[in-house]
């Protein structure tokens, strides 16, 4: 166990892990950073499972199973990704009920070709919690202006939902209140609001990406000295407002009838600068009830050389509020409402969706390949301990292979 991450767990950070793939589930490497580096939740998203698919022979007979079946590329995509989902939502279940519902959650994100369609993010999204049928399941919502509606819908309907691709303090301010109003939905439906979760998902280092490309330019040294600043900022500021809306009358009424708060999470924390300090996006965003999601490169960073904070992030608002004021007198400005197109990356889960091992023919392989046995089952009798026919674990090993 890492003194540094049992710190940051203790000051009130949840950790949870920016990465999955059936690798992870097969070898126990997940349940091991649960047991051994406190990790308490998942996220994924499309690009994660892309190179989760590509990179592995994990996958091979699912994927030739749905080939054989001349399986759709929307089925072929869902059904290995709600699957690890699902496996992953039980590995992370102890963590779920020993923290009363707060964390143990797991992450699928609604296909982000959606995003803009209200309608069609809403029907992703519950087909999703019904496919996975988990309650410490999150469904990821895209935070575009058409997905505030959906993520009130669903929030109404009862299914937690982790708004994702946040990086302004308006559309955060927007998103709240989406939560709000989705929570009181759920509360006229006659729906217990304790068993309703969400997060909101505040990107980080992708800030710092943008403004510092920006900041490049003919601005001088003013400019120069705002390099790496513009994230934490903007995250220390969102945590302000989240402090404003979860202390406010509105909020109390949903409290009292068992609500729970939209937690912040931070996103993108790890660095993309060399020159940064690789644990940065992690220390100066120490908060109370926040998510601090890594990919394991971070967390290892963390837990190796990672510190707290010298002083707590009330105490940095003026400063937070000095930064975005000093970069918009320096022509940068980044405080409204997201809109497609306008961060880099916004685009790459859609791109990412389309996953190559998918054939546009709607079949998975162009030759599908015969099914395999994982290699124990080739080792002991040739017969595995998956049952295949009912989807179901039968024993302690775990085909790295099944369907």
């Amino acid at each position: 166990m890492s003194d540094a991450l049992a710190r940051l767990s203790e000051a009130g950070v949840s950790i949870w892990l920016d990465d999955l793939s059936r690798r992870r589930l097969v070898d126990g490497s997940l349940a091991r950073l649960v047991r051994d580096r406190h990790v308490v939740g998942v996220t994924t998203n499309p690009t994660i499972f892309a190179h989760a698919i590509e990179g592995s022979d994990c996958y091979d007979d699912q994927i030739a199973d749905l080939a054989l079946r001349r399986a759709g590329v929307e089925e072929a995509l869902r059904a290995p990704t709600t699957f690890d989902v699902r496996w992953a939502c039980d590995v992370l279940r102890p963590a779920y009920e020993a923290s009363g519902g707060v964390d143990g959650r797991v992450s699928i994100e609604v296909d982000p070709r959606l995003a803009h369609d209200t309608a069609r993010t809403v029907a992703e999204a519950r087909t999703l919690w019904w496919l996975v049928d988990r309650p410490n399941l999150f469904v990821k919502i895209p935070a575009a202006r058409q997905g505030l509606e959906a993520i009130r819908a669903c929030l109404a309907d009862g299914i937690s939902i982790n708004v994702t691709l946040l990086f302004s303090l308006d559309r955060y301010d927007q998103v709240v209140e989406a939560f709000l109003a989705g929570m009181e939905g759920a509360q006229d439906a006659g729906r217990d609001l304790s068993g309703i979760a969400s997060v909101a998902s505040f990107f980080v280092s992708r800030v710092d990406t943008e403004i510092d490309r920006r900041l490049d330019g003919p601005g001088g040294e003013k400019a120069a000295a705002l390099r790496g600043r513009a994230a934490i900022a903007n995250a220390r500021i969102a945590y302000e407002h989240y402090e404003r809306f979860f202390t406010s009358e509105r909020w109390r009424r949903l409290e009292e009838a068992g609500a729970r708060r939209q937690r912040l999470l931070w996103a993108s924390t790890s660095v993309k600068d060399p020159a940064y300090d690789d644990t940065r996006y992690v220390t100066d965003l120490v908060a109370a009830d926040v998510v601090n999601t890594m990919p394991e490169a971070t967390l290892n960073a963390f837990a190796d050389h990672g510190t707290l904070p010298a002083r707590g992030i009330r105490d940095t608002y003026a400063e937070a509020h000095t930064v975005l004021d000093e970069l918009a007198g320096v022509g940068v400005k980044h405080g409204r409402p997201e809109r497609a197109g306008r961060w880099p990356h916004g685009e790459v889960g859609q791109a990412r969706w389309h996953n190559p091992r998918i054939s546009s023919s709607g079949r998975a392989w162009p030759e599908p390949r015969p099914p395999r046995h994982c290699a124990r089952a080739a080792s002991t009798a040739g017969s595995c301990s998956w049952d295949r026919s009912r989807t179901r674990r039968t024993s302690g090993h775990h085909c790295p292979r099944a369907t």
